[in-house]
């Protein structure tokens, strides 16, 4: 069997998926803006990260979790609170004026993209769907070393769109001085919009 093709929609899968502005990606750009293009990739390394993890178990553990879906949910209930949580702190900075300089150079910025990704829960059952998709299509078969494949081409899709985020943030602002405004109430409303997503699949 091909060993490219599940690398190929291992990255597709992750990149489309996180193409479109949300939690991560525009706070890559924030990242970027405030503390410069560095930080901005140090950030998408350790959200990329986690896509190691949540592909992995989607991969290594898909017929577990289709077996057994409350394992998923329990994580979901706990993020909604923490999402929430996030966005509250967001509120709260976004009357604060965001430095564009890029003196600030305080905190980690890999440990604060790890653990942002980390409450991704939605990102587990999409890496789930995508390969099994992809299997029932005869692409590939859910076991290593063609799982392994998938799982690091998600890593290398991920990162591409973080950092194609934080290396054109201020393109990005450039073009749309409003979200350079309001980054900060910009992020409070996708972690609203993402716990409340995940509040639909756990609850309704």
């Amino acid at each position: 069997m091909n060993y490219i093709l599940p690398l190929i929609i291992g990255f597709g899968a992750a990149f489309l998926g996180m193409i479109q502005p949300g939690m991560l990606n525009m706070t890559a750009v924030k990242i970027s803006l405030s503390k410069g293009k560095s930080e901005g990739l140090k950030f998408s390394v350790g959200a990329a990260s986690v896509v190691i993890i949540q592909a992995f178990i989607a991969v290594v553990f898909a017929k577990y979790l289709v077996d057994n879906p409350e394992v998923i949910n329990w994580l979901k209930k706990i993020a909604v609170f923490v999402l929430l949580a996030l966005a509250i702190s967001f509120f709260m900075q976004a009357g604060k004026e965001m430095k564009a300089t890029g003196k600030d150079k305080k905190g980690n910025n890999y440990l604060v993209g790890f653990l942002m990704s980390l409450l991704n829960m939605l990102a587990i059952p999409f890496y789930l769907v995508a390969a099994t998709w992809a299997e029932s299509k005869g692409y590939f078969k859910i076991e290593p070393p063609y799982s392994y494949l998938y799982v690091i081409g998600a890593v290398f899709g991920s990162f591409s769109i973080f950092a194609i985020y934080a290396i054109f943030a201020k393109k990005i602002a450039n073009k749309a001085q409003f979200i350079a405004k309001n980054i900060n109430y910009i992020l409070a409303v996708l972690f609203i919009v993402l716990a409340l997503l995940t509040a639909y699949q756990v609850y309704l």
